[in-house]
Formats: structure tokens, sequence, C-alpha cells
């Protein structure tokens, strides 16, 4: 499909895997490498150099740090995002290395170290040395000497690799008095459940979000491929930056420690407090998006399905192509469809109901392919989602038009392969790969010459103690979900967060539940405050020019500008990145979007639920004889900030130590993708498509959610091997069924999954979803209850980390928020403030923090801007 757009040159693009072509329209040559960055192919194993970053704005953000990498598959995502920014990344392994280079999924025919493809998507742009902690001197003094060197080291545990092999804080500290540790753990270092067995199923299931996957009628549902430690990895970058930061005000060594339960409570998004806030839980249903009312989101079109939210702002939009379809009359076109939503909830009369919108784009989207929605929803202004599988990710033209595929040769695949690309563009580059994983101790020798050096500072320490972001600036732009909670994380620490909102064109979350008490107020909404915490907010009609003058006034002010507009809207006001950094050179700028600028559909704009379905989630949520149901709500959402706030504050980092701002870009579609590298590689190397398989691992059986007694009460468990099967059966009480010689192996077990599973919901029904966990945990098999937010508030762990903080609010009292998703030692972080009313600091910012006077104010006033 030719794609025409001004300025750009038409060329040809293969794409992977078919060996058809297509013509699209790129964008010019200079143009696509600004996008791309510089391509190093994958270097030779033999005789690499360590990494050589993209440049950025003439810097690398993490230019002259060095990681440590200590961690299995739970942790890898932590130093490979570092990486990326720049950092000369260390994998730390033992002789023979990781367990996660046979990390799922894997290639049985690749050489010895690279079958995991896994391992091959998260460990590029690192450095492997062996080394035998607990057994050799020599390679003891190695490592400390590394660790000397080093800023950050991130391990997995409890209780760690380092640990393991009898290493002490003592001697950390002593090699290196400012070291941020970073563990990464399912639970926390220590508490309750700190040592409790545990599986990707039953972190999901415990931390919250599988309560509100699914269809009622069946068990909740967990993502199908792997999910759990990828979030928690990234994640585990935010605190290791975070710790930098802190490490610099205390001139201290940092203890950072990353649950994976909480982790996962962060992808529930609106449903974290809802009880203890509304009175009651969401409860799953399926592909909808539970507001004030539940709305179904998947919609039939002829060769899969659609996500199409059936309300007034997209339907405007669709109309004339609704008319041109014969499918309504032109009298649709006098509905004031910009209203329609706000006078349907609220009981006020329309002229067409829900279910007449609804049904009219059940039969449009029925009409048509999902590419055709796709695109004629584009071009009326309206976002039709295919809900795409990862094969369809690899011929989906946006992406090549972003120069967002890399090409790679593994040691996995015979031919050169599609990798996904950089999950960010900072300063006109992407963040790419320079080299592909490494062998085991490929680097040791180098590293091993290289040792004795001074021990690299980051700079002058405040040393005050204070909160690490403290004095930090930042003009908040974005609304609904990515933007707020990335900004919140530099709030919460201590910057000065100014949210920019307008009565004219409010933030959608503050309209949607959960609401104090259940009832509605734009200052009521958990879902806005749970995103908004320890931020001020100042309401200005940018269509207004003195409103305008305003926001011009802040951006000057500010040392970050964020925004998550449609792309172009902020040079359209006169705030681009080059705008503002004509008067504030030094500025950071950050915007993000559903599918970035410069592409065919750019223009769309769209919720975390599009970008999921475009970027193959929603397909990934579900059982194999149904259509998808896809994760809770704008699954996106939860994985961009994760990448936004760490490249924020290594912008920060970089421009303290340089001087120099930088503009970020961040496309949630693309920042997404990075969750499913492993998948796009086996797509490619082993044909096999990832899908929706309900609860079902490919190796692990029986692992499932199981009901128990009581009302949709649920537990999960997983048998990781013949042991842990044969722990079960002792568990059980040696039932006749379980003696069965083939059900001794995991084979035999996985070709009987549907009979093993009756049984095991026989036994698991007839007792409390508590008892079930308790007794199988007690046995040492990996077992959890599906959590809700009211199971949550009173989960032993949480208590123990006092991880639910209650606020005092302008309007509504005491509110329940969700903490960090990590702890650092000595450090009582978490939210500092409740979340702002609409306007509430309006005067006090532009008093206090720019400076205006009593008469400059009350003349911006008298032109209705502040509003």
């Amino acid at each position: 499909m030719a794609l025409p757009f001004s300025g750009r040159v038409r060329v040809t693009v293969r794409t992977a895997p078919s060996t058809s072509t297509r013509t699209l329209s790129l964008m010019s040559g200079e143009a696509s490498s600004a996008l791309r960055g510089p391509r190093r192919g994958a270097r030779g194993r033999a005789g690499r150099d360590r990494v050589a970053p993209s440049p950025i704005g003439g810097i690398v953000l993490l230019e002259g740090y060095r990681v440590l990498d200590l961690t299995d598959h739970r942790g890898e995502v932590a130093a490979w995002l570092l990486g990326r920014l720049g950092a000369d990344v260390v994998k730390v392994e033992p002789p023979g290395g990781t367990s996660a280079r046979r990390a799922e999924p894997v290639v049985a025919e690749a050489p010895p170290g690279f079958e995991s493809l896994q391992f091959a998507s998260y460990n590029d742009n690192k450095r492997s040395i062996a080394l035998d902690l607990a057994a050799s001197p020599a390679d003891r003094a190695t490592f400390l000497d590394l660790v000397a060197g080093a800023e950050v080291m991130f391990d997995s545990g409890p209780p760690g690799f380092a640990a393991m092999a009898g290493l002490t804080e003592g001697e950390l500290v002593g090699a290196n008095p400012e070291l941020v540790h970073v563990l990464v753990t399912p639970f926390g270092s220590d508490g309750p459940r700190a040592e409790q067995a545990c599986s990707e199923l039953t972190l999901a299931a415990l931390g919250g979000p599988m309560s509100l996957q699914g269809i009622r009628e069946r068990a909740p549902l967990q993502v199908s491929v792997p999910q759990v430690w990828r979030h928690t990895g990234a994640e585990a970058a935010v605190a290791a930056m975070v710790g930098l930061a802190r490490a610099r005000c205390t001139g201290e060594a940092q203890w950072v420690d990353v649950s994976a339960q909480s982790v996962m409570t962060w992808t529930m998004l609106n449903a974290m407090e809802a009880h203890e806030v509304q009175g009651f839980d969401f409860e799953r249903a399926g592909a909808t998006l539970s507001l004030a009312v539940t709305i179904p989101l998947k919609r039939a079109a002829k060769d899969g399905f659609v996500m199409a939210a059936p309300i007034g702002i997209n339907a405007g939009p669709l109309v004339p192509w609704l008319v041109e379809e014969g499918i309504v009359d032109r009298s649709w076109a006098e509905e004031d469809w910009a209203t329609y939503d706000h006078r349907l909830l609220s009981g006020e009369p329309t002229a067409m109901s829900y279910d007449d919108l609804r049904l009219a784009l059940d039969e449009l989207c029925s009409r048509y392919t999902r590419h055709e929605l796709l695109v004629g929803g584009t071009r009326y202004g309206a976002t039709l989602a295919p809900v795409n599988s990862v094969a369809d990710l690899l011929v989906f033209e946006h992406l090549d038009v972003r120069g967002f595929w890399a090409s790679t040769e593994l040691a996995q695949a015979p031919a050169a392969v599609r990798r996904v690309g950089g999950p960010l563009v900072v300063g006109g580059w992407r963040l790419d790969q320079a080299t592909s994983a490494p062998a085991v101790d490929e680097h040791g020798d180098e590293l091993r010459a290289s040792m004795g050096r001074v021990r690299r500072t980051s700079g002058p320490a405040g040393r005050d103690g204070g909160l690490p972001l403290a004095g930090v600036r930042v003009a908040d732009f974005s609304w609904i979900g990515v933007g707020p909670i990335t900004t919140k994380a530099l709030a919460d620490h201590g910057a000065t967060v100014v949210r920019v909102e307008s009565e004219g064109r409010l933030d959608t979350v503050r309209a949607q539940a959960p609401f104090k008490d259940g009832q509605f107020g734009l200052n009521r909404s958990n879902f806005y405050g749970s995103f908004n915490t320890s931020k001020l907010s100042i309401t200005l009609d940018l269509t207004n020019e003195a409103g305008l003058g305003v926001a011009r006034r802040l951006v000057r002010w500010a040392d970050i500008v964020m925004d998550s507009f449609r792309p172009g809207t902020m040079a359209k006001l006169g705030l681009s990145h080059d705008d503002i950094a004509a008067d504030n050179p030094s500025v950071i700028t950050a915007t993000t979007s559903l599918l970035g600028g410069g592409g065919p559909f750019s223009s769309l704009a769209g919720y975390g639920f599009h970008a999921s379905a475009i970027a193959g989630f929603t397909d990934l949520v579900g059982w194999p004889d149904l259509g998808p149901d896809g994760p809770w709500m704008a699954y996106t959402d939860t994985i961009a900030p994760r990448f936004l706030t760490t490249a924020l504050l290594a912008a920060l980092d970089a421009r303290r130590r340089t001087g120099q701002g930088c503009h970020i870009e961040g496309a949630q579609l693309e920042m997404g993708l990075q969750f499913l590298a492993p998948e796009v590689l086996e797509q490619q190397v082993s044909g096999s498509t990832a899908t929706k398989n309900g609860n079902r691992d490919r190796h692990l059986a029986p692992q499932g959610a199981y009901p128990c007694a009581g009302e949709d009460e649920w537990c999960t468990l997983s048998i990781v091997d013949d042991a842990c099967w044969a722990t079960l059966c002792r568990v059980l009480g040696d039932p006749e069924w379980a003696r069965d010689e083939a059900l001794a192996t995991a084979a035999g077990r996985l070709a009987r999954h549907d009979e093993v599973d009756a049984h095991l919901a026989r036994w698991t029904a007839r007792r409390a979803a508590e008892e079930v966990e308790r007794t199988l945990v007690a046995a040492g098999i990996p077992a959890g209850r599906v959590q809700r937010s009211r199971d949550l508030a009173v989960d032993p762990q949480y208590v123990h980390r006092g991880f639910y903080h209650r606020l005092e609010h302008g309007e509504c009292g005491a509110l329940p928020y969700a903490g960090h998703q990590y702890r650092i030692r000595g450090y009582a972080h978490g939210p500092r403030a409740a979340a702002p009313m609409l306007g509430e600091h309006t005067y006090q910012v532009m008093s206090e923090l720019l400076g205006m006077t009593d008469e400059e104010i009350a003349a911006v006033a008298e032109e209705d801007a502040l509003r």
C-alpha cells in the first residue's frame, strides 16, 4: 500500500519473514538514519571491543558509568536498559555461565550458552567475565576490583549471587563506599513472604493483575508469555537511577530491593486501591474498559478483531464513514459527540442510545479487515486498533517507516533476523544495540588486564541527605497514564512537578472510577490520584494567548518539560524542544505518544489498550478456544513509564555532568515491544507464534488457577519439576490417580493436563484459597491466591513493607496510595503528598515559582485563561 507523505522519498523495503516486497513511503535517508542511530552490525565473537554506545546530542547519557550485572533471568533487563543508555555493563557469571542462558524461549540446536532467545534479547551491549566467587580467592579479588570501579551492581535474590558466595556488605562497601546495590527479588529482601517459592504465574496472582484478566465464567488469567521479570527488571533500572541520585546526596552506599509482587500490583492501574476507595473491587470482564461504566472494546473484523471503544469521542469522527456505508442516517451528524459521553453517563437525553452506537460500530467493523479499519479510521481521525499477533508485527509498515527494526545475526539462526529496535529516540538517535550478547567469559582477559585503575567518581555530591531530586523542576503537560506516571516518579523523590491541566480539556481519568465513596467528582478519582501524587496543579487554557504566555514562562523555568500529546501539538503551540531550548538551552524535553512521530499512523490518538492491541499483547491473554481478552486496561501504560523515567533520570545526570540537555521521544508501541523481544526472535527462528494459552506453560505441568471455596476465589500453583510433582502428590495424600507412572514426568503430565486439572480442582474447591496457598507453600511448592485490592491492603508482605500510604486529600480526606515498587534502606520514600485538586496551585505556581505579580496574574485571569 503506497502511503504518500510530502518531503519523503519512496523506497522499497523487504519485510521479514516474508520474501515479498512492499512499497512504503519512508522518510529521507537522513531523517531515517537519525531515528535509527548508527547501525553497527552484530560483530564477531572474537576480539569484540567494549561497547561504544550511540552519541546523544554530543554526549552519551551514562558515559563513564560501569554497571555490574550478577542477575539471572529475573533481573537482566535492568542492566540491559542502562547499557542501552550508555553504561559499560559487565556480566559477572559463574564458571559455565548464568542460568539465564537457558531461559525460555530456547533453540535447542544453538551452540552451548546461546540457546536462549531471551538471553540474546536482554544481554546485548554487555561484556562477560566468569568468576568463581566461592572457591577462588583470585576471582574474589578480581570481583572486588570490579566493584571498586562500578557505580551500580544488580543481583537476583534473595539472597543473591554475591551473598551466596559469602561476600558481605562490609566487603562491598569497603571496596566502594558509594556503590548502589540493587537486589531484584520476588517479594522483597525481607518480610513474611521473602523466601516463598514462586513462579511467574503465582506472582501475577499475588500481585493482583490476574484478578482483572479473563472472563468471569472461567479462571483468572495471566499473560501467556513471560512478563513478570521483564517488568521487574525495567523497574529495577528506575530504582538504580534513584539510588544513584541519593548516593550523590548522602555520599553513602545505597541498598535497594525491588519487589516483583509490587511491580505486578502497579500493572493494575486504577484497580490498585479500588476497594478501599469506592467500596468494591473491579472484576474481570474480558476485553472491556472498566471506567464509570463497563465498555466492551473488542469488535469482530473480517480477519480477526480490532479494539474500538463505542464512545462519543471515537464515534464522532466516524459518523461520515458510517453515513457513507449506509449504516446510519445523516441525523447522526447533528449529535454533539464531544459531550455525548458525559450526557449519557449523567442521564441527560441523547438522540442516539449507547446500543445504537455499539451496533453501528460493530456493523462497520464486520465489513473490513483489521488493516483496512486501521487505515480508514486514520483517514477519519478515529482509532480502530488491530489485534495483532507477533507475526503481524513483523509486517506492520509503521515500524518500517519509523526505522524501528534492526537486522542482526544470531548464533541461534542461520541468517540475519529482525530484532526489536531501541525503546527510545534520544537526541535524534535510537538507543540501539552496539554489540550482541557475549559468550561466557568472552571479555575476561581484557577486564582482568584493566584492574587497578582509580575508581571513577560521579562528581561532587551534595551530602545533604535530602530528597534525591530536590531542586529539579518539571513542567508536566502530559495526561492520562504514561506521562503522569513518569513524572510522579520524579515528584515523589523531591522534584517540583507542575501539572498543567485545563477545564476545557480535562484529563479523562479525572472523570473515571474509582471515586472516593463511589461519588463522582473531578477531584474524587483515585485513577487520577494514583498517578499524580506529590504534584502541583495549574489550570491554563492553551488555546488562549494569555494562557499560552504563562505556559512559555513555565517551560523557561523548567529543567524537564514532559508532554503526551499527539505528535506535532507542542510545536504548533510554539513549545517544541527547539522553541524551548532557544531560551532554556539546557532543558530536557520528553514526549510520548501512541505510535511516535514520523510514520503513516502517527496522527492516531489513542489509549494504552489501543497500543496493547497493536503491540500484540491483547492476543496473548485468553483461552485457546475463545477470542482474545487482553490484559487489564491500558497495559502499555504500565511498561512505558519504566523506560521514560530511567531515561529522564539518566538525562538529568548527564546534564549535571555536562550542562547539556536533550530531547527524548518514546512511542508507547515501541516501548511495549521491548517486552516481546524474545518472542519476535522466536517467530523468525522457529516459526512458532506466541499466542494466548490460558495459564498453561510449555514445559511446567500442571500449572493453573484452581477454584477454591467461596465466590470466585482461586489459587494458582506451578509444578516446576518432577520432584515438585512428587511433593504435591504427598500433600494431596498420595491419591490413586496420581500414582500413574505416566504422570511422573512433565511430558506425561502435559499430555494429560486436563485430567490432572480436574483432580486438582476437586481438591482445591473444598478449601479456602488461603488454606490452599498456605499448605502448598509450606511444602515448598510455588503457589499464590489470586488477590484483589481488598486482599492486597492486608497482605502481610505489604503491611511489612509499608506499601500503601494514606495521605490527606483536599476534598476526600484520607486516601490510600500505592507506594513504590522498590525500597531504599534508610530512606522513607513514597508519595509525599496526595494528588492535587484541579487547579489547586494555580496562584501559587504563578506567583511563587514564576515570579508573576498580582497585577500580571489578574491580567491573565481577566482574559479567562486560567481554566
